[in-house]
C-alpha cells in the first residue's frame, strides 16, 4: 500500500509539467479573438497563453529577428516566407477567419454616408484628418487604403489630412480628436470603446484579409500549440468571431 501511495504521488506531482506556456504573436485584427477564446481553454486544458500582437509586417520582422514564439497568426502571404526562413512548420498553416475594413467616427459624433463609393469619398474629402495604419509599418488594411486611394485619384487630397498609425488601435485617434475619421479592420473598431463603427467600406472596393495560424518550427509544446490552433478554427470560435466582427473562411 505504502508502495502504491508513493507511485500515486510522483505521478501526480508530474501533473503540472503537462501543462505547456503556449506563446501567440497575433496580427493586432485577430488578437481580441484570440484573447476572447484564451480563458476557457486554459480551463479546459490548463494551458497557459501568453499573447502578443503587432502589424504583420511587424511580427515578420521580429520572427526572422530571432524573437521566439510558438504560434503565428498573420495573413498566409506572410507565413510563406518564414517557412523558408525555417521559423515556421511547412504545412501547419489553416486559415483562421476574415474580416473587412470599416470606418468609425467618434462615440456621439454624425455618421457619414458610406453607402456608395461616391459618398464614401466625399466623406473622407470632407473630413478634417483620417487616420489609418501607415503602410510603411506593414499593417493589411495601410497598404490596400493606399493603393485604393490611388485607384480613387485622391490619394493627393488625402495625403495632407493622413493621420498615420504605425501599429494598434488606429480608432483610438478618434478618441483622442487626432481624426474624426478611422478607416481600419472591423474587429479592431469595435475594441476601442469610444468608437462608433458606422460600417464597412463600400462593397465594390472592399477588401477582406484572411488570418491564419501556423506552428513554429521552435514550439516548445507541439501538441498544445495545435490544440490551441484547433480551438481557434473550431465551432467554440466562431460566436467569439462574429462578436469581434470577423468571419470564419473555408478551411485550405
Amino acid at each position: 500500500m505504502r508502495r502504491l501511495t508513493v507511485i500515486l504521488a510522483v505521478m501526480l506531482s508530474a501533473i503540472p509539467a503537462l501543462a505547456a506556456e503556449i506563446k501567440v504573436l497575433s496580427a493586432g485584427a485577430f488578437k481580441p479573438v484570440v484573447v476572447a477564446l484564451v480563458p476557457e481553454f486554459e480551463k479546459q486544458t490548463g494551458h497557459k497563453v501568453a499573447v502578443d500582437n503587432d502589424t504583420a509586417g511587424g511580427l515578420a520582422r521580429r520572427i526572422t529577428g530571432g524573437e521566439a514564439f510558438d504560434l503565428v497568426v498573420i495573413p498566409p502571404g506572410g507565413i510563406d516566407p518564414l517557412v523558408k526562413a525555417g521559423k515556421v512548420v511547412d504545412g501547419s498553416a489553416v486559415r483562421l477567419a476574415r474580416v473587412a475594413i470599416g470606418v468609425a467616427v467618434k462615440k456621439g459624433a454624425p455618421a457619414p454616408d458610406i453607402s456608395s463609393v461616391a459618398a464614401f469619398q466625399e466623406a473622407l474629402l470632407k473630413a478634417r484628418a483620417v487616420a489609418y495604419i501607415d503602410p510603411a509599418a506593414g499593417g493589411s488594411s495601410g497598404i490596400y487604403l493606399t493603393e485604393l486611394f490611388g485607384k480613387l485619384g485622391i490619394a493627393e487630397r488625402i495625403k495632407p489630412k493622413a493621420v498615420l498609425v504605425p501599429g494598434g488601435l488606429v480608432a483610438e485617434r478618434l478618441v483622442n480628436d487626432q481624426a474624426d475619421i478611422a478607416l481600419h479592420q472591423i474587429s479592431e473598431i469595435l475594441a476601442v470603446s469610444g468608437a462608433t463603427l458606422v460600417g464597412p467600406i463600400p462593397r465594390e472596393i472592399q477588401n477582406y484579409t484572411v488570418y491564419a495560424g501556423a506552428l513554429g518550427t521552435a514550439a516548445r509544446d507541439v501538441a498544445a500549440t495545435r490544440a490551441l490552433l484547433a480551438a481557434l478554427r473550431g465551432s467554440s470560435a466562431e460566436a467569439i468571431l462574429k462578436d469581434k466582427g470577423m468571419e470564419p473562411v473555408p478551411a485550405n
